[in-house]
Parts: C-alpha cells; structure tokens; sequence
C-alpha cells in the first residue's frame, strides 16, 4: 500500500527532481513555486515536516531546506520515477560503438561507454567461469615441443597458452586435433569438455590423448583466470562529483573497495540472478563503502544464456530518469554483439 497521497507524492518528488538537479536542500518557497500545486508556504512546510517524520527527506544542519534520504531515494525510483527510453538515433550510434568484430575489446569498451555516458564509473564483469564456453579452439607450432593454444570463448574472450609437449606434432596432426576438438566440443564449457573427453580418449590414439589433456588442462586454467574479473572505467569521474569529494575518508574507502574487487563482484553477481535493472541505493548494498553511492546493474548474455553483469556507480544524488535506460541498453547492446559473432 502506498504511504503517500497525491500531494505528499509530488512534493517529494518535485523535492528530489530540485535536489538532484542543483545539489542544494530544498525550501519550502522553492517547492510550492516548482511543484504546480497551489499551496501555501505553510502547508508545504506540514508536508515536508510528515515526510520528514516518515524518513524520506532530512534537515541538513546548516540550512532550512530539505534533501532526499537513502529511504526517499528508494521510494522515488519504485514509485515517482517516469524513465525516458533512449532516442532510435542514440540507440544506433552506441551500437556502433560496440562492435561484434572487436570481441576481446567489448567487455572493456562496455565499461568505457558507461562511463563516457554517465561520467560515473563503469563496471562490466567478464562472463563467469561456469559460463565460459568454448568457441573455437586453434594450435600453432612454434618449436619442436612447443605449440601455441589459442582458445577463443562464446564471450569473446581470447586467451593464449603455451603447451609443452613430450614429442613435436606436425600441422597436420594439429589441424586435426583442432578440427576433432571444434567439431566434438565447441558450445561447451571445459567442465563439460573434461568429462565427455574422458570417455572419448580411450578411444583416440594414445599418441594425441597427450595433446588433448594438455589443452584442456589449459584452457581450465585460462577459464579460471577469467572467473572472477571485471573491467572498471572512469572511477575517477567520482573525484570530480561534490557529494562524493567533500567526504575523502568515505572516497578512499570507495577506492580500495575497487583494489579489493571481491565485495562489488558480490554485489554484482547478484544482478546475474536477476531480471532486468537493479538498483541499489546507499546501504542496501551491504558494502560500507558504497553507503553514499547508489549501484545501476543489468546482466548480460549470450544466445539467451545469462553470462555476466555490467553498471555504474555514481552519488545517491544522480538522474536516475538518465542512468538507467542507459544501463539498459548498453546490456541489451552487449548481448547483441556478443551473441552475433557466431
């Protein structure tokens, strides 16, 4: 059931649309002039006051105005917000920022846009290791016992590894192996592949068994590399946001939370398991750090199969009405270009 009526409603949100727009708290004078509602100055302020007992808004010390709480936040964004989608022109001229060709470059390019777009910081986790399947797989004979692997992922990954063989294999052998490889094992993930080659090596000869362990023992380390990374851009866009510099010990907490990765990957794995954008506003996030922040994520995919997640981090005083379809959109554009490079 909602809290609010009609006009507590468009106080509070005419209050936080003001707020976010120039940072400063907001009066009473300033409310009943923007809000449309012909209401004295007096009645706004007994507004404001069963807002303020209620815990969406809250007095700063130095000024008479009031500014939105984490709590106001929260119901604005479910509740008040009304989200713009982003013009087709837009739409088209980010979508050639993120090009299917340039597969090892998405993830980062992803990151990059976020940032560009918001001027917060941009955050898109590589695909996780369960989800990392293979697309291809490529050998180069580089000396006698020396082979190069080159394993490239249904997520655009590429990774190099370096195989050390008992006995030289000539190119046709490795042109075969590769082929038996892409033909028996390309779509899946290499816990999948471990399992069915057991099988299948007992009846290969003896002599390539010893090529194709080494392969998949590799490409499970290369899997395990890429498990648990994301590419983060412009966090330093954030010195540059007032709410965010005038508190230096929260921003070096926000900071190192960065160097951690471990907790912002928790948070955003949680958006994995989700449908659609998810914001978490101040403390709903868990992470201390990130209590005057608000985190924008959406997942990604891969022909229809969740792999990872991407968003922004910016000021709990952000435009929301602006973020979010552009969190939307750069996921729904990276499933694009990642599911079109088959």
């Amino acid at each position: 059931m909602n809290p609010l009526d009609a006009r507590s409603q468009i106080l509070l949100k005419t209050l936080i649309e003001r707020h976010i727009a120039d940072g400063q708290p907001v009066g009473s004078r300033a409310l009943s002039r923007y809000s449309g509602l012909e209401l004295s100055p007096a009645t706004v302020r007994n507004v404001m006051s069963d807002l303020e007992e209620m815990g969406f808004i809250a007095s700063p010390h130095t000024s008479a105005g009031r500014i939105p709480t984490a709590l106001g936040y929260r119901f604005f964004v479910d509740s008040l917000l009304t989200v713009q989608p982003l013009e087709n022109a837009r739409v088209r001229a980010l979508e050639g920022q993120l090009l299917p060709n340039q597969p090892q470059r998405l993830i980062s390019s992803a990151s990059h846009l976020l940032s560009e777009l918001t001027q917060f910081a941009g955050v898109v986790v590589a695909p996780r290791k369960d989800a990392v399947r293979i697309r291809q797989f490529e050998f180069i004979s580089l000396a006698e016992n020396r082979i190069l692997l080159i394993i490239v992922t249904t997520g655009g990954d590429v990774q190099n590894r370096l195989l050390i063989t008992r006995r030289a294999y000539t190119p046709t052998e490795l042109n075969g192996a590769a082929a038996y490889l892409n033909e028996h094992f390309a779509g899946l993930s290499f816990e999948e592949i471990r399992r069915r080659l057991g099988d299948e090596l007992r009846q290969l000869r003896s002599d390539m068994s010893e090529l194709m362990t080494a392969t998949v023992d590799a490409g499970s380390e290369a899997a395990e590399d890429n498990a648990a990374s994301y590419v983060l851009s412009g966090e330093t866009k954030l010195l540059d946001v007032e709410d965010l510099s005038s508190n230096m010990s929260q921003l070096r907490e926000l900071f190192r939370l960065f160097e951690q990765r471990t907790g912002l990957l928790q948070l955003l794995d949680l958006s994995n398991r989700a449908e659609g954008v998810q914001i978490f506003i101040g403390g709903e996030s868990g992470l201390a750090p990130l209590d005057g922040c608000s985190v924008i994520t959406a997942p990604y995919e891969v022909d229809g199969q969740v792999v990872g997640s991407l968003g922004v981090i910016g000021p709990t005083r952000m435009a929301y009405d602006r973020v979010i379809p552009i969190v939307d959109i750069t996921a729904r554009l990276l499933s694009n270009a990642l599911s079109s490079k088959h």
